[in-house]
C-alpha cells in the first residue's frame, strides 16, 4: 500500500520507535516498542528468533504496529513474515543507518540468530486523527 500521505511519509522515515502488537498463544496481546525502518511498502523489524514476538509471529501472523504520538496516531494492520538466513543487505544498510550503526544482522545472546520481520501494510487505522 503506497504512502501518499506527506505527513505519514516524513514520521516512518524519522521516527525512531513503533509500537508492535503480536498475539500470543492463548490470544492475549504481546506489545512491545520495535525500531524499525519502512522500505518497499512495509514495515522492517529486527529481531531474536527467540523473542517472544518472533515466536508469536511465527504461530499467528497477524499483527499491528502504532507510531508514538496518540495526539495524531496511525496503527497499521498487516501480516508479518519472517525472513531468516541471509538478511537482506538493502534492508539491514537501512536500519544501520536510521539508528546510527546499529547493527541489526548481529547475534545478541541469549536472543538467538537475527531475523527480520517483514510487515506489508494491509490497512491504515486513524489515519492521524485522535478519536
Amino acid at each position: 500500500m503506497a504512502i501518499t500521505e506527506p505527513e505519514l511519509a516524513r514520521r516512518l522515515g524519522t521516527e525512531r520507535n513503533a509500537w508492535l502488537c503480536t498475539l500470543r498463544a492463548d490470544g492475549s496481546p504481546h506489545v512491545t516498542p520495535v525500531w524499525f525502518v519502512h522500505l518497499f511498502d512495509a514495515f522492517w523489524v529486527g529481531s531474536g528468533e527467540r523473542n517472544v514476538k518472533v515466536r508469536n509471529v511465527v504461530r499467528d501472523p497477524r499483527v499491528s504496529l502504532a507510531l508514538e504520538g496518540g495526539d495524531a496516531p496511525y496503527v497499521a494492520e498487516g501480516r508479518a513474515r519472517v525472513h531468516r538466513g541471509t538478511l537482506r543487505e538493502d534492508v539491514l544498510a537501512a536500519i544501520s543507518a536510521k539508528y546510527d550503526g546499529w547493527g541489526a544482522g548481529v547475534e545478541i545472546e541469549p536472543f538467538g540468530c537475527r531475523v527480520l520481520l517483514e510487515v506489508p501494510v494491509d490497512r491504515w487505522l486513524l489515519k492521524g486523527t485522535a478519536q
